[in-house]
């Protein structure tokens, strides 16, 4: 454990033996740091932890105190969205992307009121190319595309011919609900294949492969969305080896892969020795979403495709976007953001694990992943999700029924989604004892 984490156990002991009263005056930071024999810096790192948590807060020339506990205003609310998947507007880094927006104003003013490359920026392509390699993508700037959004280069690889000649897309079951959209409006066939916490079956993706004529398979490796579960090494390999055995493409959607904690935990990429994977990365999760940044890696034999589809689109991305994005990361902005939001998603996951420990989950089954978005729950046939979902509107919480994330909603699983990102610890714990409440008395009678 990191010195500034002992530092805030430290306080939060003091808090739970009763040795720190709400209102009360923490510690100087002079006194914590010869306590625990580190840097100042390292005090007001815990001190800034435990604000931003809303633990202690801080008076101007006088210290950090304890905040008080309101105990009427444990249960008040106005709403608790389970359903929305957005990143916390409190991890957004508004500060460091106004220094970037107008650093990219000032070098890229000439290319503001122009096209810019349709292939992206090639200094972005660049950097990109690092980037990729602490992430286990290997590449070069010549194989990297930037598209305005990872949605739209999910479209543009539903609509285009691919060298295999086939049309049908695969994808699993429940999955990215946008998906179904996309390739419905382009006018090909979907083929699900069914995903639970365990993975797939492979000898039904065996088959599908075989006698589907599938043109490639989009697939969520890690953090999936909606089960928030990962593919094991060995999964990743097995897909590989029946991709090239029947001549099947790879779409990797690796929309969270920076807020993945387990360093052994590769995209398929890593594993493709076969040039199946196409590799697409989002930016919004980490950097912001209104950014639209998205961006792929392409074999040789699918760049001339993409980028004449991509000109269709919108000729290029948004030079300002792309270079803000580019700073961001030759700064060093964007990994010093990317190990604040893996520490602060992890915690919001714990947070969940603790309230579920408090209630009686013993009808459900569901899986809590160490880390990410989302919670998939398996309901007891006996209880209605229609009815649940209206109860719980009812009273304020919102959730996502299973059906969105199934081919033309033919859903056979009595299951339903939550999405923790965007919420606070307070929240989470509402809304987990209300939900689960609600389960259970519908259970019951």
């Amino acid at each position: 454990m990191k010195k500034y984490e002992l530092i805030i156990e430290h306080i939060e002991k003091l808090v739970k033996i009763n040795q720190l009263q709400q209102g009360k005056r923490l510690p100087s930071i002079r006194e914590m740091a010869n306590s625990f024999k580190c840097n100042k810096s390292t005090v007001i790192r815990a001190y800034k932890e435990l604000e931003m948590n809303h633990k202690i807060y801080s008076i101007p020339k006088s210290g950090y105190y304890l905040v008080g506990k309101n105990q009427s205003d444990e249960s008040k609310y106005q709403y608790i969205n389970f359903s929305q998947v957005m990143p916390d507007p409190k991890l957004l880094p508004y500060r460091e992307f106004t220094h970037c927006i107008n650093r990219a104003v000032e070098l890229y003013k000439g290319n503001l009121f122009s096209y810019s490359d349709t292939q992206g920026l090639e200094s972005l392509r660049k950097v990109l190319v690092d980037h990729f390699i602490e992430h286990q993508i290997f590449t070069t700037k010549e194989r990297i595309f930037i598209t305005t959004g990872s949605q739209q280069a999910l479209s543009i690889l539903s609509k285009m011919p691919f060298p295999n000649g086939k049309r049908n897309i695969l994808v699993e079951q429940p999955t990215y609900s946008l998906i179904h959209d996309l390739v419905k409006i382009n006018g090909d066939r979907l083929v699900g294949i069914d995903r639970d916490y365990k993975g797939i079956d492979f000898n039904e993706l065996e088959r599908i492969f075989m006698k589907e004529d599938i043109k490639f398979f989009y697939t969520i490796p890690r953090f999936h969305n909606p089960l928030g579960t990962n593919y094991s090494e060995k999964d990743k390999k097995k897909i590989l080896e029946l991709a090239e055995k029947y001549d099947v493409y790879i779409v990797e959607d690796d929309y969270l892969g920076d807020i993945d904690i387990n360093k052994k935990n590769l995209p398929i990429f890593y594993y493709d020795i076969f040039d199946k994977t196409i590799y697409v990365k989002s930016f919004s999760k980490a950097f912001m979403p209104g950014i639209r940044i998205g961006a792929l890696v392409l074999h040789n034999k699918l760049k001339d495709e993409f980028l004449r589809h991509k000109r269709y689109y919108d000729l290029s991305t948004s030079v300002l976007s792309q270079g803000a994005l580019e700073i961001f990361i030759n700064s060093g902005m964007y990994n010093n953001h990317a190990r604040k939001v893996r520490l602060e998603y992890k915690k919001k996951m714990n947070c969940l694990k603790e309230s579920l420990r408090n209630v009686d989950t013993s009808e459900l089954e569901f899986f809590v992943p160490e880390t990410g978005f989302f919670l998939w729950i398996r309901l007891p046939e006996r209880i209605n999700i229609n009815m649940l979902v209206k109860r719980l509107e009812e009273k304020n919480i919102y959730i996502e029924p299973a059906k969105k994330f199934f081919i033309d909603n033919h859903c056979s699983e009595n299951s339903l989604r939550l999405c923790i990102s965007k919420l606070t610890f307070k929240e989470i714990k509402i809304g987990i004892r209300i939900l689960i409440g609600e389960i259970n008395q519908m259970n019951f009678f």
